[in-house]
């Protein structure tokens, strides 16, 4: 995600980071450069020379020449400039109405009925709505059965009336059945077009018009770039959206439609979409963006993740079984899945700071586990809860059943051996002094 952006804006400010004198001179060469990242990644030119030119307005003011600690202080203006162009504050979903009406709009591809799926999964498990699928995408073949699976997937329900092909009356009946079966958020996935037409835009504003939805939403591939705005613009003539959700920020992005559609629609982005799993959704946070960015990392997100798969009950046991030395592989294993569930490896790590640039040419599989999982899938109960006992046969028999060699058993047996002491020296003193040093740090 904006890994060659982040790449060419760490160049771009390397010499105001102290290395080397900060003057006028390389303040506006800096400057020119960070203009030339920002069109480089598809940001209009026009919204990145007001973009720098704020900077340095500012910096001028902010007296950075002569501060303490300029290169700090400019990276920090160039930051909170970022997030005021990508909207700010953290925009919400409003979920007033009874049902509350969540309408979807974008062309054909930009990933709107997966989205719908994410979005209804999300309520259900973030926000514990009971929402309704209505399939109001009646030309694109396969797109009511698309839905369908997604619905069953997560575990809503999904209207759908193939006899009918009047959108209109679909999103009107779909409404009644959330009403009479106690659905308290109804998402309508409709159909997108290739480009931008006046069918299209016409039947959507009616559809619009007959169900008056709480919350319009656009969707749009963020890897369409400057493309992506111009739609969004037009879409916005029309229907006068209230937010817009930026889908496959984990591919090869340049990052352009995420720092300059809200400048150009005045609507917030709500929602990104990072992967391809039901799960790979996130809040749109700007601060945090313009932190990863800048290749600050984003801790918040990284820890709200972790929060979310925590199980204080299980948490207390683990800590018993650590205390008593009993922490075994199954136990491992569990950890592993928790970890899984937080989404893409090097999304994860991408949001620790300093380690998205040393990840960014490193190619980390989704299932970089995969070979830990078979290895303990290979072990007796017995070995699992007692890895001390496995010996020479018993690795040379586990690595022959996962399909690893020895020398990989070896290496998780080492690997987990150095985590159990860790852990074990975490729950003594040891956690007492680390957490002492962690504090005298702040």
């Amino acid at each position: 995600m904006f890994d060659k952006l982040s790449d060419k804006l760490d160049k771009a400010l390397h010499v105001l980071k102290g290395h080397g004198q900060i003057t006028e001179v390389n303040v506006a060469e800096t400057l020119k450069e960070i203009r030339r990242a920002l069109v480089d990644a598809d940001v209009n030119y026009k919204i990145a020379k007001e973009f720098t030119a704020t900077v340095r307005e500012k910096a001028l003011g902010q007296n950075v020449l002569t501060s303490l600690k300029p290169g700090q202080l400019m990276i920090k203006l160039v930051k909170d400039e970022l997030t005021t162009l990508m909207g700010g504050e953290v925009a919400g979903i409003n979920l007033s109405g009874t049902p509350s009406v969540i309408l979807m709009s974008g062309l054909q591809g930009s990933g709107k009925t997966t989205f719908s799926g994410k979005l209804a999964n999300f309520l259900k498990n973030k926000k514990t709505k009971k929402p309704l699928l209505v399939a109001c995408d009646v030309y694109r073949p396969a797109a009511i059965d698309q839905l369908h699976v997604v619905g069953d997937q997560i575990g809503v329900e999904v209207f759908s009336d193939r006899g009918n092909n009047d959108p209109v009356a679909i999103a009107k009946a779909g409404l009644a059945h959330a009403k009479a079966n106690g659905h308290n958020v109804v998402i309508v996935d409709t159909a997108g077009r290739l480009a931008v037409d006046e069918a299209m835009m016409t039947e959507i504003a009616n559809i619009h018009k007959a169900i008056t939805p709480e919350e319009t939403l656009f969707v749009v591939d963020s890897m369409t770039g400057q493309d992506a705005v111009n739609t969004a613009k037009a879409f916005n003539d029309i229907l006068n959206f209230d937010g817009v959700i930026l889908t496959k920020l984990d591919g090869d992005t340049r990052g352009g439609a995420a720092i300059s559609i809200k400048s150009v629609v005045n609507k917030p982005i709500k929602f990104i979409g990072t992967g391809e799993k039901m799960e790979a959704i996130d809040v749109f946070y700007p601060d945090r963006m313009a932190d990863r960015i800048l290749g600050m990392g984003d801790v918040v997100s990284l820890v709200e993740r972790a929060q979310e798969q925590f199980d204080e009950e299980e948490a207390r046991k683990l800590q018993k079984k650590i205390a008593k030395n009993q922490f075994g592989f199954d136990d491992f294993l569990s950890q592993i899945q928790q970890v899984k569930k937080m989404g893409n490896m090097k999304d994860l790590m991408g949001m620790i700071p300093g380690v998205g640039k040393m990840m960014k040419d490193v190619d980390i599989d989704d299932d970089a586990f995969k070979h830990v999982e078979a290895i303990i899938h290979s072990m007796t109960p017995k070995e699992r809860s007692k890895p001390q006992m496995i010996n020479a046969s018993r690795k040379k028999r586990i690595g022959k059943g996962s399909g690893t060699s020895v020398q990989q058993v070896n290496q998780l047996l080492k690997q987990f051996e150095q985590m159990s002491k860790m852990m074990k020296m975490m729950q003594g003193g040891g956690g007492k002094r680390m957490m002492q040093m962690m504090n005298k740090m702040k």
